[in-house]
């Protein structure tokens, strides 16, 4: 058994293991684990409280003679499901909370069938620490270049075409399973906090630093997830391309972008509810008669000009005027695909 010490988020970028194993509790590994974690638990979640329980109201004598069992029982039914097929070969990285018990325990046992097996010191902490460092206490350096403009001008899809034509980018909303507005939520339900941090600093690591990064301009939060202070601060003063749209093509954009809500007349009016605080009730039911009767190209343009683009327009006001302007006539794929090229030719002079 091999200890591995983390010293930095890039340790992991040269790391020698074929499979990275995250031993603690199912509800500990769906909050956040190391990218690319696999979880063999060696305790369910019911067993770790049963333990924790014992250990602070009874015996911990008792407890890890209890914990031990079910360590054991479990580590048998990893062996003869997920690991069954390893061969002599495997090298495996394990860890649990913070290199304790846990990792011990089941890394002991894959030692003695024969493994090469890596122990993480200190654990998922280790990890996290590393985390916060990136996000919370170093400033950033990676060059950022944002994409901004209006709701409905298609900052998402030129960003995904930027990546396509080979741009560096880094996709927020697709990291946040969010697009960004009150109207943004998926289907797919949003990392916790910490895991929606881990992705960021993965991806982030996984970026020339030296070359520029594309980022759709994001307010401090997208749904429900907080952007860390490093990359908040880093887009507070980044160069900015603007784009424009009219009115009539972000409108189209919208109501293709935003099929899963004029399917779902429940949903959308639903959420037209929690713009009350912002708007009289006269308007917020003219809103809703637009949801009922299928007017949503009337109901689009509305949100635009009476709550979006006020909204945006202070928003602009506090920051530098963009570096480039673009204005779209369309909003259609070939016109997405064209924007983005030229972004990249920008790009290529900066």
């Amino acid at each position: 058994m091999t200890p591995l010490i983390l010293s930095a988020l890039a340790d992991f970028q040269t790391l020698s293991c074929d499979s990275i194993i995250d031993v603690r509790a199912p509800a500990e590994y769906a909050e956040d684990h190391i990218p690319g974690a696999i979880n063999l638990p060696v305790l369910s979640d019911a067993e770790r409280a049963e333990v924790g329980t014992i250990y602070t109201q009874d015996s911990p004598f008792r407890a890890r003679r209890i914990g031990a069992a079910l360590v054991a029982h479990n580590a048998a039914q990893h062996l003869r499901g997920p690991l069954s097929d390893k061969q002599g070969s495997w090298q495996p990285l394990v860890y649990c909370w913070r290199g304790g018990q846990r990792s011990h325990a089941f890394a002991t046992i894959l030692d003695q069938v024969g493994w090469r097996v890596q122990l993480l010191q200190g654990g998922y902490k280790s990890y996290r620490s590393e985390v916060v460092k990136a996000l919370y206490e170093r400033p950033l350096t990676h060059r950022l270049m944002l994409i901004d403009g209006g709701t409905g001008t298609a900052k998402t899809a030129i960003l995904h075409e930027l990546a396509k034509q080979g741009a560096q980018t880094l996709d927020l909303e697709g990291i946040a399973a969010h697009r960004g507005s009150l109207f943004g939520g998926t289907e797919q339900k949003q990392p916790a906090q910490k895991m929606f941090e881990t992705r960021i600093a993965s991806q982030l690591g996984s970026l020339d630093p030296d070359k520029i990064t594309f980022v759709e301009a994001e307010s401090s939060k997208v749904g429900e997830r907080m952007l860390p202070p490093s990359l908040w601060a880093k887009m507070c003063t980044a160069p900015r391309i603007h784009i424009h749209a009219p009115l009539d093509a972000r409108k189209s954009f919208l109501i293709e972008a935003y099929a899963d809500l004029t399917d779902d007349k429940n949903t959308m009016s639903t959420l037209l509810d929690k713009l009350r605080p912002y708007h009289a009730a006269s308007r917020i039911e003219g809103w809703h008669a637009l949801v009922q009767s299928g007017d949503w190209a009337t109901l689009a343009g509305e949100l635009i000009t009476e709550h979006y683009d006020p909204r945006y327009a202070k928003s602009e006001a506090r920051t530098a005027s963009p570096a480039h302007k673009m204005t779209l006539r369309t909003l259609d794929t070939a016109a997405i695909a064209q924007a983005a090229t030229e972004i990249m030719r920008l790009h290529e002079t900066c």
